[in-house]
Formats: C-alpha cells, sequence, structure tokens
C-alpha cells in the first residue's frame, strides 16, 4: 500500500496525466472556438474593429515575414497560419477571418482552386493573392474568382501596406454603404477600381514623381533624363532615378539613341495605365 507522503502509484499517475491533458485539450479547444488560435501564440480579443487575417503560405519563413508585416498595419490582427489549401479551408472555417492573404503554389492545391471551395463552404471573407506567379492567366483568373488585390512576391513592407489600408477603407465603405439611388453604387464601385497607389523607394518624393510623370506625359515622342531635368527643375541625377523608377515599375518604355560618340543615350516615353503601350506624342496646343 502506498501511503500519502510516498511515491505515487500507477493509477495516481495515470490519473494526473488524464487530468492533465484533459485540462490542456480545453484549454486549446477554447482557444481554437474564440478564434485566438494563432500559431501556437495567442491575440487578444479587441473591440471588434480588428480585421482579421488568415495567411496562406507553404514556407513558414515567409508566412512569418507576412505575418509581421499584417501585424504593424492597423487595424489588421493575424488570426491564424496555413501552409497548405486544405489547411487554409479548414482555418477559415474554425477562425473565419475577414481576410485571406493567398499564396497560389501551394503543395496540395493552386491557390485559385481554394476560393471556390470557399465560396462553395457559404464563407464569404476576402481574398488577397500574395505570390509568385506572374502568368497572365493567373492574375485573370484571380480577377475572375473576385479577389480584391494581386501582390507580386518578393516585395517590402510598404508595398503591402498600402493595399491592406485601401482594402480596409473599401471594406468599411461596403460595410457602412446605405443604398438610396444610382450615384450610391457608382460611389462604391469607383473606389473598388481605384489603383493602388505603388510605394515609392526611400529617399523619393511623392511630389517630385508626379512632377516628372507629368512632364513624361506631357511630352512630345520621348525625353532623356537631361531633358526632364530641364523642362522640370530638378537635377539630371534626380530625373534619371525616377525615370528610371518608371521604367522598372512598368509605367515607362525605354529606347536607346546612338550617337556619333559616346554612350547611347536612354530615351523614356510613358506607357498608358490601362492598355500598356506607350502613349501618343501629345498634340501641340
Amino acid at each position: 500500500m502506498t501511503g500519502t507522503s510516498g511515491t505515487a502509484g500507477p493509477a495516481a499517475t495515470t490519473a494526473t496525466t488524464a487530468t492533465s491533458t484533459a485540462t490542456s485539450t480545453a484549454s486549446a479547444t477554447r482557444a481554437t472556438s474564440a478564434g485566438t488560435a494563432v500559431s501556437g501564440a495567442r491575440v487578444p480579443r479587441d473591440d471588434g474593429s480588428a480585421i482579421g487575417v488568415l495567411v496562406v503560405d507553404d514556407d513558414f519563413m515567409v508566412a512569418r515575414v507576412h505575418r509581421a508585416f499584417v501585424e504593424r498595419v492597423e487595424p489588421f490582427r493575424v488570426v491564424g497560419v496555413a501552409g497548405t489549401g486544405e489547411e487554409a479551408l479548414t482555418a477559415v472555417a474554425e477562425l473565419r477571418p475577414d481576410l485571406v492573404l493567398l499564396d497560389l503554389y501551394l503543395p496540395d492545391l493552386f491557390g485559385l482552386d481554394v476560393i471556390p471551395r470557399l465560396r462553395a463552404a457559404g464563407h464569404d471573407c476576402d481574398v488577397m493573392v500574395i505570390s509568385a506567379a506572374r502568368e497572365a492567366d493567373a492574375v485573370r483568373g484571380a480577377v475572375r474568382h473576385g479577389v480584391v488585390d494581386y501582390l507580386l512576391k518578393p516585395f517590402e513592407f510598404e508595398d503591402l501596406r498600402v493595399r491592406l489600408e485601401r482594402y480596409a477603407v473599401q471594406r468599411g465603405r461596403l460595410l457602412g454603404t446605405v443604398v438610396r439611388s444610382q450615384a450610391d453604387v457608382d460611389r462604391v464601385l469607383a473606389g473598388a477600381a481605384a489603383p493602388v497607389a505603388p510605394a515609392l523607394p526611400k529617399g523619393m518624393s511623392a511630389e517630385t514623381a508626379e512632377l516628372v510623370e507629368r512632364t513624361l506625359r506631357a511630352a512630345e515622342g520621348t525625353l532623356s533624363a537631361s531633358e526632364c531635368a530641364a523642362l522640370t527643375g530638378v537635377s539630371r541625377v534626380s530625373a534619371r532615378r525616377y525615370l528610371e523608377y518608371f521604367h522598372t515599375a512598368g509605367r515607362a518604355d525605354v529606347s536607346l539613341r546612338y550617337g556619333v560618340a559616346g554612350r547611347p543615350e536612354r530615351r523614356y516615353r510613358f506607357r498608358d495605365a490601362v492598355t500598356g503601350r506607350a502613349l501618343p506624342p501629345a498634340a501641340r496646343p
């Protein structure tokens, strides 16, 4: 017989283990049902104004970075992380996020195939694609599935921040809209179609970028960095930097003009944001 001060016997040890396991299971169940379980961490509930986000990416390091980015933007809160399409479907059912950041290259499902399964299950969460998929078919498919945005990897924090903030504004507009006339509908749709302003690289100002863009749009034919500098009043180095930024962002074409000696001159023409084609020379007044 075992005394009260002696070593516990097998039955007592089993009972203690069972009790501990039951307590841990109950705590985990409560955390999951409250929507606060996030990759082993706890995210406190707030007053209901937060926008819950599910991060879906098969690379756990990438998912960790995306989660950290999201947590820096108010009022967004990461409520879960999933590494496969099936995990994403389960997580949406359990955690009920407002927004899913969805990678397309998942190990079990193509990301876009997750969206119709979410809708078939009755989930109305919004989806923002975050992927390295640059194929036109992928982008068109995402648009057909009604994604709220499409962000290419790799990207900087500012690239995601501007899209999240735009989504928050649009979501608030939709939730608070009272449709009394066609004008109300038009305002909502106009907001949904508004383009996202790309984040400028560090050290570049929106005012100077707008000035260079306006000058490039109005130019007859192409402009060199020197010509752009003379027209805008900025230095040639600055003009070249902004022109190269527009080229890298896909908003300007570059052609080379070969002279008698020296390096060829780089000349720029602004591209139409809708068609992607270079704008024709501006007509003289």
